[in-house]
């Protein structure tokens, strides 16, 4: 991306921010995420991390998906509203010359019929997670463990009205010509409840995924709040279409509960597709296109435990360990490299 015209458009975003004092306009925000993280085998942690040694243990840095943006919504008629964003992940801790990279950003439409969004966002099968990633946006992000958690541009995504203020019927669809494929990608989801247990205290939903990130999955989840207890869970089924043999089924339970406002979090994660983080960067095996690859019974597990205080409502400290482990098949069975790791870090919200 071209960071001088990514900066261009942040400055603007700026000017419109301070003009809002005066007259209605768009809103402008932001987040400063980062950890100090100390890995056994590097496999999980953010990317983006400078001078990331995979295959070592470490200390760094990293950022945790920092980011600015701009969004707001306009009422240009009497049924309909016209919405936006723009949203870019600041690199706060990369020494590369890449300081700004592509996040949600689209142009939208709303009426009595349900939004329409236009651009960059994560699908709504990624968005059918609710609040089940209890490490989200971390290096014990779900993700770690199983495929599907895609964003994606050049695409037309919908959500309809809440039916009884509960029931939610969504969809994702990219355009053919853009992708440079013959096939439909799309994503479906009906959703029930609310992912944030605020005006209802369960949320469940099921999604499905059409070739978006060159898989097939599908996936049901349900959390519930029961006091100060929150229970969760996810069931996905995903096969690569690039290579048959990744294919199986993954699983999460988690469990948080608030003592006195320190949020404790505990998860367990397996899963027998291969389509995760910690698999492919550990075994060094990915689907590619026109391959099969004489690949089976990979079972992958992790055990993640945490805990998060918010100082204010701006500022969260956390902390958590993240255990994965696992194997696979080729024509003998082979044992995946432990990775333990450990991160203490803060977040600000702007």
């Amino acid at each position: 991306m071209n960071n001088t015209l990514v900066s261009v458009a942040i400055a603007s975003a700026l000017s419109l921010s301070s003009f809002a004092a005066f007259a209605q306009g768009p809103d402008f925000y932001g987040r400063l995420d980062i950890s100090l993280t100390h890995t056994d085998m590097g496999s999980t942690i953010q990317s983006g991390t400078n001078n990331l040694k995979k295959d070592e243990s470490g200390t760094y840095f990293e950022n945790n998906f920092s980011l600015v943006g701009v969004k707001g919504a306009e009422k240009i008629s009497d049924n309909l509203e016209i919405l936006y964003q723009m949203e870019f992940q600041v690199e706060n801790t990369s020494g590369s010359g890449d300081t700004f990279k592509a996040r949600n950003t689209y142009l939208g439409l709303k009426n009595q019929a349900g939004t329409l969004l236009f651009g960059r966002n994560d699908t709504v099968f990624k968005q059918s997670e609710g609040g089940i990633d209890l490490f989200g946006n971390t290096n014990a992000d779900i993700d770690r463990v199983t495929g599907g958690q895609i964003r994606e541009a050049d695409g037309i995504w919908y959500y309809s009205p809440l039916l009884a203020d509960m029931v939610g019927f969504n969809a994702t669809y990219l355009m053919e010509d853009n992708q440079d494929t013959d096939d439909s990608q799309y994503a479906l989801s009906v959703t029930l409840g609310d992912k944030s247990l605020k005006s209802h205290n369960f949320y469940v939903a099921g999604a499905y995924n059409k070739a978006i990130g060159n898989i097939d999955a599908y996936r049901a989840v349900a959390q519930v709040k029961l006091a100060k207890f929150k229970l969760g869970g996810l069931f996905q089924n995903s096969e690569s279409n690039l290579d048959s043999a990744f294919d199986g089924n993954s699983y999460f339970v988690n469990l948080s509960y608030d003592l006195n406002g320190v949020n404790l979090k505990a998860e367990y994660g397996m899963d027998e597709s291969g389509l995760g983080k910690y698999f492919q960067n550990i075994s060094s095996i990915k689907p590619k296109a026109g391959t099969a690859t004489n690949l089976s019974d990979i079972n992958v597990q992790s055990i993640t435990v945490g805990a998060d205080y918010r100082l204010a409502k701006s500022t969260l400290v956390f902390a958590h360990y993240a255990m994965y482990q696992g194997d696979y098949t080729v024509t003998n069975k082979v044992d995946l490299e432990d990775d333990n790791v450990l991160s203490v870090g803060i977040r600000y919200d702007f």
